[in-house]
Formats: structure tokens, C-alpha cells, sequence
């Protein structure tokens, strides 16, 4: 075409990828396919990660606290320098929709695998983005995105506007700074909330309000603009089953849009990243209400976490695409030649734990092995530690098939037959969700979690034998001391064997018996499991229980054994030689432990302060998320042990409350 010769074609040879673990990973299998050389780059705690190891070369970039390494844009730039890269391609994440990060790159000579600076800079202001949208005729939701920060002119707006109301950091992304305010009594502590979250995690506490649209599906349109003026969508993907304002489930295509509501929300899209001029991949995010109109919510300057369901459905290498866009190529194909095939789902595999919150996890990994049949964006593998200094994503799991429901089924089966023994993860939850009858009929919007707790959060139903029964008998028979294990029949005497052990926090007394004929009777809560070990190696046991022959995988770590049976993961501890523990209420001994790693981002009260119940004390932040600890009983502040910026680990004293110091109220009666 005569305007492609025109171009100026910006070739490059070797790519510096500027982010980390499975981000990394993916850009480079693609970059390597086309005949790319790859740099990794790596804070003090990615020495030994995947990303790095897989690399041509890898430049290490500081000692400062990890996640703000990734963030330093001289010494990235630095680190492309020293390894000849004379591309980078930012991944998502981190510094994936900083402006002045491809500005840099571009003076410096560096090819950015991403849009202009400009680009990014009038997407990255959620205010400016929206006034961009209304005046190239796309429809957004009515709200406030004034200069005017004063809690006063924000609460008025908000009374304007009408509550529900949404609060959104402007420079926000990933659920961070956003907050749902159903009243005007919550609106001054929710705005304090999400302006402290979003000053912490963007170095700006600037918001907008946008009425909250009722009962929504959050529903996004990829895009793809080249310099030669050509624009296109991929279609849409449906990520309206969220916790916190973050994507636990995508899909693609939505159940919810109609190939003729799908043709109008690309137009749109294609229309808008036409009157920008925009290169590269984007997405342009709406609310789709149930009468089936569409608000405008922002656009991501970047490749989505999500963006593989779309590449399981088109066939293309999205990846691809942005690298042949950066080099200054037409987009290969033109909108008529897309073509959707089957439905896609991913789920997100977090390192977090959904029975309380969602409360980001960290640790050493005893044993991690995903489900072969599916594609899996990971970058962990057994013995590795997941640190809590990122986002508690630790791998993409996406199927694909000829249906809906036949992508819904594969994905349920890999779940079942993911193993990530040592650290909680929300594995089971994710399987509660797909096997949800709402889930199932696609019908689940932004309040699918909210709305349907009571049986998501239901602990799940466990075939013979229960979970204290197998768990007590693996411990058993795999003991140091205890006669390995062997099948046949037993000739030595049968001596009950007592075993304490705990599942979570209930501790229960087992006794286990040795039977003539080789099987094992265990004696639980006055019932009798009688259990035939028919194979038993050092990571999976078959076993029967009356005519039901099971295999469950199993790793064991000293006293702490990990079990994945019957799609249920069973963590259990063999307190059986363990000396007796006071146990105490949690609180009841008047210190506030830290619940997770992480960092002190605000310390509420004072030393001598006095407190009540479940009143605010320190505010850590874990894996991009804040989380409020409050006080577990009333009395006085007679320690504070952390300040603001240190960063914490699991079960450190944070505060301590002197119980015994009567209030004022109590003193005067």
C-alpha cells in the first residue's frame, strides 16, 4: 500500500524485557520464535527466578526493595546499554504505562514494544482518558474528573452524581485506589482509603467519581493500531468474576454480547484508536449493563494479563503482533479476516488465601506441578519461594474448546490436577466459581463473588475417607520410626497408634491400627475407617475404602504433609510428639501480629493511645493490596513495633494493648 513505503521501519535485533516471572517469560517465547535475542532483567529477590535463568542474558538492577527495582527507569535503561538491547518490550505491569519510561526509551535511542509516550500519557489520567472517549462519541459513565481534590467538593459531587458511587484513582489500574461507596455515611473513610492505596501504589492520590452502574459485566475490547493507520479489534473477553476489583476469571468470547453488540463495541474501539493514531496492543474497558448499553471505564496502553483466551480463539500471537507493529510493519490481517473459533477461559492461580479475605500468601513452594494439558503461564517450580513483594498472580491456567461448556469442563479438570503444596492458594476457589450453577449458565456479572458467598465460600463436601482419616494415616505410615509401610498381611501385633494432628486450626486426636490382614483401621471421633493402602511411593498413594480405589499426591515437609485428593488440597501438621501449646483466642494475650509479609504503609495510633475492638491500627501492604489490621481487644497502646516503610513478616508484633488499664467510661463507674 503507498502509505506503508513512506514509513520509516524501526528495526531491532535483541529485546530487553523490563518485568519479571511469567511477564517475562511469555514476551521472550515469542521474541525467540521470531529470531530475537532476550534480556532479563532482576532485583536482589529474582536472583535465581525462571526469568532470569531462561535468558540470553540477564542484568541485575538493585538492591533496592524488589518491586521498586523494576520501577527505576535510569537504571533499566542503564541495563539495555550494558547488554546491547536496542529494544524493550515492558511487559505488563510495572512500568508497562509509564509515559515518561517510553519517552526514555525513545531518547535513548531504544525501541518502546508499546504506543507513544503521548499515547500512554493521555490513557494514563483516567479523568483525561474519559474526556478523550466523550469526544470521540464513545460513551462513558457519568461522573466528576475535576482539579478540584477537597473532600468537600468530592462529597457534593458525589450527592450530584447519586450513590452507589464508584471511587477510581486516576493513575489506578488492577482494583487498586478504587472503592464502592454505597452511602454518603461511608464516603469520607472510603475516599481516606482509597486516596492513601492510590498514593502508595501510583505516587498519586488523585480520583474521579463515576455512578456505579448496577449489577454490570465488566467486558473489554482488544485493539491493535499500526503507523500506517490501520486499526482492528480481536473481539471482546468477558472479566466479570472479580474479587476486590481485580480479574479472577476471563473469557472469550462474552456469553453475554451478540455478534451484533460485539460489530457496534468494535467499531467503537476501532474508531477511537483511530482518532488517537494509536500503535501498538490496547484494550478498551466497558461496563455492559443488563439492558445492554455500554459505558467506557478506561484504556490499558499494554498487552493484558488476560490476553491469552484471545489468542486461543483467533489463532494469533498477540506478542508477535506488537513486536512486527514496533518494528514499523502493517498489521498483517485487516478486521475481515479475523476469525473467532470455540471459547476460551483463564483463571487466575493466586498465591492468597480466600477463606479470610483473600490475604496474600508468601513462601517456599514444597511442590508445584501444573496440569499438561492445558497451557499454563507460570514461572515457578518446585523449591522456589514466592516473595511478598509482588502481585499475588503465580500463574495463568486457560482452556479452550469447541464450546463453552467444554472449555468450562477441561479447565475444572486441570484445576482438580494442579499441585501447589506449601503455600495456600485459591485453586479451590476458582473450581467453586466454574462449578457454580450461574457460572455455568453465564450468567455471572461484577457481583457474581458478593452475591453468591454462602456457597462459594462452603467448605466442599469430602468423599471417604475425611480428610483428618487420610491425612492421619499418611503421616503414619510415612513417619520416621514407624514400620515402613509394606502390603500383605501383618504379623506383628496390632497396637493402637496415637496421633494429634491439626488441619487449620482444630486439633484432632486419631488412633491407628495395624489389622492382621494389612489394612489399617483408623478411629476418629468414634468412628472406624477402614483403609487398604495398595501402592505408596514418595509423592502419590493408591489406596481403598470399601469398593472405591483413590489416588491422591501427597508431600511431606518434617511435620507439615500436603495432600490434593479428590480435587480437595488437606494441609495438615503432626503435632503427635509436639509439646503442648497455651492456646489463647487469638488476641486474647493483647498483641496484634502481622497476618501476612509485608510492608508498614501507615501506623494509625500512638503509644498510649487508647483503642476499642477491631479499631484501625496499622495498615500493611502485601502483593500490590492494602490490608487494615486492627486491634484485637480494647485497652491501652503500651508498645508500637513497627514504623512506616518497614517491611514486616508473618506473625511479627505489631502492636501491643495493655487489656488491663480500665477506660475512662469503666473508671468512672
Amino acid at each position: 500500500m503507498s502509505e506503508s513505503k513512506a514509513v520509516k521501519l524501526t528495526p531491532f535485533r535483541k529485546i530487553l524485557v523490563a518485568n519479571r516471572g511469567e511477564i517475562a517469560l511469555r514476551v521472550m517465547r515469542s521474541a525467540r520464535r521470531l529470531g530475537y535475542g532476550v534480556v532479563a532483567v532482576y532485583s536482589s529477590a529474582d536472583a535465581d527466578a525462571r526469568h532470569v535463568r531462561e535468558a540470553d542474558e540477564a542484568v541485575w538492577i538493585g538492591e533496592a526493595p524488589p518491586a521498586q527495582s523494576y520501577l527505576k527507569i535510569e537504571t533499566i535503561i542503564a541495563a539495555a546499554k550494558a547488554s546491547g538491547a536496542d529494544a524493550v518490550h515492558p511487559g505488563y505491569g510495572f512500568l508497562a504505562e509509564n509515559a515518561e519510561f517510553a519517552a526514555a526509551c525513545a531518547a535513548a535511542g531504544l525501541v518502546f514494544i508499546g504506543p507513544s509516550a503521548d499515547s500512554i500519557r493521555a490513557m494514563g489520567n483516567k479523568a483525561a482518558a474519559k474526556a478523550i472517549m466523550e469526544k470521540a462519541g464513545v460513551p462513558c459513565v457519568p461522573g466528576y474528573q475535576g482539579d478540584d481534590q477537597s473532600e468537600t467538593t468530592l462529597a457534593a459531587e458525589a450527592r450530584r452524581i447519586g450513590f452507589p458511587v464508584m471511587i477510581k484513582a486516576t493513575a489506578g489500574g488492577g482494583g487498586r485506589g478504587m472503592r464502592l461507596v454505597p452511602n454518603e455515611a461511608a464516603f469520607a473513610d472510603l475516599l481516606r482509603s482509597a486516596k492513601s492505596e492510590a498514593k502508595s501504589a501510583f505516587g498519586d492520590a488523585t480520583v474521579i467519581l463515576e455512578r456505579a452502574i448496577v449489577d454490570p459485566r465488566h467486558i473489554e475490547i482488544q485493539v491493535f493500531g499500526d503507523r500506517h493507520g490501520h486499526a482492528i479489534h480481536l473481539g471482546e473477553r468477558d472479566c466479570s468474576v472479580q474479587r476486590r476489583h481485580q480479574k479472577l476469571i476471563e473469557e472469550a468470547p462474552s456469553p453475554a454480547v451478540s455478534p451484533e453488540l460485539r460489530a457496534r463495541m468494535g467499531a467503537v474501539a476501532v474508531a477511537a484508536v483511530k482518532a488517537m493514531g494509536y500503535e501498538g496492543a490496547g484494550t478498551l474497558e466497558f461496563l455492559l449493563d443488563p439492558a445492554g448499553h455500554f459505558y467506557f471505564m478506561e484504556m490499558n496502553t499494554r498487552l493484558q494479563v488476560e490476553h491469552p483466551v484471545t489468542e486461543a480463539i483467533t489463532g494469533l500471537d498477540l506478542v508477535e503482533l506488537q513486536l512486527r507493529i514496533a518494528r514499523g510493519e502493517p498489521l498483517p490481517l485487516r478486521q475481515d479476516d479475523v476469525a473467532f473459533s470455540g471459547h476460551a477461559i483463564e483463571v487466575r492461580l493466586c498465591a492468597e488465601d480466600a477463606d479470610h479475605d483473600f490475604m496474600p500468601q508468601s513462601g517456599r513452594l514444597l511442590r508445584w506441578q501444573m496440569p499438561g494439558e492445558l497451557r499454563v503461564e507460570h514461572a515457578l517450580v518446585s523449591g522456589a519461594t514466592i516473595p511478598p513483594f509482588y502481585d499475588s498472580m503465580i500463574a495463568k491456567i486457560v482452556s479452550h474448546g469447541a464450546t463453552r461448556e467444554e472449555a468450562r469442563r477441561k479447565l475444572l479438570h486441570g484445576l482438580g490436577h494442579t499441585v501447589a503444596f506449601g503455600v495456600t492458594t485459591n485453586r479451590q476457589f476458582l473450581a467453586a466459581c466454574l462449578s457454580h450453577d450461574g457460572f455455568a449458565a453465564g450468567a455471572a456479572t461484577t457481583a457474581f463473588i458478593d452475591g453468591h458467598r454462602d456457597v462459594l465460600f462452603r467448605a466442599p463436601e469430602p468423599r471417604d475417607p475425611s480428610p483428618v482419616v487420610l491425612a492421619a494415616l499418611l503421616l503414619c505410615v510415612t513417619s520416621r520410626g514407624f514400620e515402613s509401610w509394606r502390603k500383605g498381611r501383618a504379623l506383628t501385633p496390632a497396637f493402637p497408634i496415637p496421633m494429634r494432628i491439626a488441619l487449620g486450626g482444630p486439633v484432632h486426636e486419631v488412633e491407628i491400627v495395624r489389622r492382621r490382614d494389612g489394612s489399617y483401621a483408623v478411629f476418629h471421633e468414634g468412628r472406624e475407617t477402614i483403609v487398604d493402602i495398595d501402592t505408596l511411593d514418595a509423592d502419590t498413594i493408591r489406596f481403598r475404602t470399601g469398593e472405591l480405589m483413590v489416588s491422591a499426591t501427597y508431600a511431606r515437609d518434617g511435620d507439615r504433609l500436603f495432600i490434593l485428593a479428590d480435587g480437595l488440597t488437606i494441609a495438615a501438621k503432626d503435632l503427635t510428639y509436639a509439646a503442648p501449646e497455651r492456646a489463647a483466642a487469638e488476641g486474647g494475650d493483647g498483641k496484634l501480629r502481622a497476618a501476612m509479609n509485608g510492608r508498614v504503609v501507615a501506623v494509625l495510633v500512638k503509644q498510649g493511645e487508647q483503642v476499642a475492638v477491631g479499631q484501625p491500627v496499622a495498615t500493611l501492604e502485601a502483593m500490590k493490596m492494602e490490608h487494615v489490621h486492627v486491634a484485637p481487644a480494647a485497652g491501652i497502646i503500651s508498645a508500637m513495633h513497627v514504623i512506616e516503610g518497614e517491611q514486616v513478616t508473618t506473625g511479627k508484633i505489631v502492636a501491643e494493648i495493655d487489656t488491663k488499664v480500665k477506660n475512662e467510661s469503666e473508671a468512672a463507674e
